[in-house]
Order: C-alpha cells, then sequence, then structure tokens
C-alpha cells in the first residue's frame, strides 16, 4: 500500500474547508487543533497500521494493532505444549463394566462405552467411540464409512436405558423397552474417528403406566448431529 501524505501547511484561503476536520479531531484530545500529517501502512499483509498526528505543540502517535490473521489470536504458552498433552480425557462416572452390569445388550449392539456424567432421575451423558472396526462399517458403506442413523438413535435409546434402569426410576432389565421415537432429525455424519456424545434427559415419567418421554441429542466436537425425542417403557 503506497504511503500516502497530507500537506501539513494551511494557508488562510483553505483554513475554513478544514476547520471542521480540525475539531472533529481534536475533539476531546486537548485544546490544539489536530491536523492530519501521515497515515503509514507498510505493505498489505501487515497487521500494523500507525497514524501519525501533528500540531504546533505537540507531537503524539497512535498505534492500532489489526488481527487479519485468526491464527494471531492462539496462545502463545498452549502453542508450546505437545497436541497431545493439551486435551484431557472425558472423565468416567460409568466403565464399560458397569454398563455391562446395567444394560442387557451385548456385541454388537452395545453402542455406549462410557458414561460421563450421570444426574440421578434427571439425566445422563455418555460417549460412543466410533471406530473404523465397528462392524456396520463394512457394508455402510465400503466406499465411505458414515456411522447409520438408526444406530445412534439405538446408542442414545441406550443412554436413556442407563438412566431409566436405575433404583431412582424403578425399572428393570427384564422389563424395560424402547417404545418409540418423534421429531428426530440427523444433522451431520458420523465417520470414524469421531466420538458422539449423547446427552438423554429426562422430561416426564408416568411411573403408574410405565412410560418415560426424554429429549436426546447427540454431539461431535460440539455440534449436534442428531436429536429427537424418545419413549421408554417398562412392564410386560
Amino acid at each position: 500500500m503506497a504511503t500516502t501524505a497530507f500537506t501539513n501547511t494551511l494557508s488562510s484561503s483553505s483554513s475554513s474547508s478544514l476547520g471542521s476536520h480540525s475539531t472533529s479531531l481534536s475533539h476531546g484530545l486537548g485544546t490544539d487543533a489536530f491536523l492530519p500529517s501521515r497515515i503509514s501502512l507498510p505493505n498489505p499483509t501487515s497487521r500494523l497500521a500507525s497514524t501519525h498526528l501533528k500540531s504546533k505543540k505537540k507531537f503524539r502517535l497512535f498505534t492500532t494493532h489489526c488481527s487479519l490473521d485468526p491464527a494471531s489470536a492462539k496462545d502463545p504458552v498452549q502453542e508450546k505444549i505437545p497436541i497431545e498433552l493439551r486435551y484431557e480425557a472425558y472423565p468416567t462416572v460409568m466403565d464399560i463394566n458397569q454398563i455391562r452390569e446395567i444394560l442387557p445388550h451385548r456385541f454388537p449392539f452395545l453402542l455406549v462405552d462410557r458414561v460421563i456424567e450421570y444426574n440421578p432421575g434427571v439425566s445422563a451423558v455418555a460417549i460412543k467411540n466410533v471406530t473404523i472396526n465397528d462392524n456396520f462399517f463394512p457394508g455402510h458403506f465400503p466406499e465411505r464409512p458414515i456411522m447409520p442413523g438408526v444406530l445412534m438413535v439405538e446408542a442414545m435409546a441406550q443412554v436413556g436405558g442407563l438412566l431409566m434402569l436405575q433404583p431412582e426410576v424403578g425399572g428393570s432389565r427384564d422389563n424395560f423397552f424402547f417404545a418409540g421415537i418423534d421429531k428426530v432429525r440427523f444433522r451431520k455424519p458420523v465417520i470414524a474417528g469421531d466420538t458422539l456424545v449423547m446427552r438423554m434427559t429426562l422430561v416426564k415419567l408416568q411411573k403408574r403406566f410405565g412410560i418415560a418421554k426424554m429429549e436426546g441429542k447427540a454431539y461431535v466436537g460440539g455440534e449436534v448431529v442428531c436429536d429427537g425425542e424418545f419413549m421408554m417403557a417398562t412392564g410386560s
């Protein structure tokens, strides 16, 4: 960017035309009328723009930092930490062995690996680590492995089962059923290497009829990939 120079000499004939500019520049900076002397931008990729304002008595330098690159906002301390040490693992509230004691499902249909949050009678959050070794990938699809949407719904229902099959709710693994779904939407594909984070929230429980209504959301990287309403039932 070329340097733009402004003349800093005022003639009596041009003083009236520049008066309004001088007043606006000097407002709040003192009684002296500041006039633009030089605006310098070294090059198009520079993030530093300097504006010099000059008066008869004072010289002031105003420096403006412009972040043109989002990468420049990174924390330099974090940058020094190796990437494998920056992120903590998900907490473990229930491990796979505890999950197997509650859910009746087994390979290849047990789709919950770990519970990371549990509020009795309120909600549960669990994860499913999606890997290329999952048995559904060879057929869905050979050239583009995508987790089937129906299995995402099943995984979320199993998280709901972990919430229902607890003493606070009164469910039993011997008479627990997935009764229905409504308003289910698949927002983004889930592929091998993703970690599916599923939250199930108990909305309504009718113990008399053995019916529970839940809201479920599944996330990958903080973005919703699937959501919907679920109905669970207990009894024969």
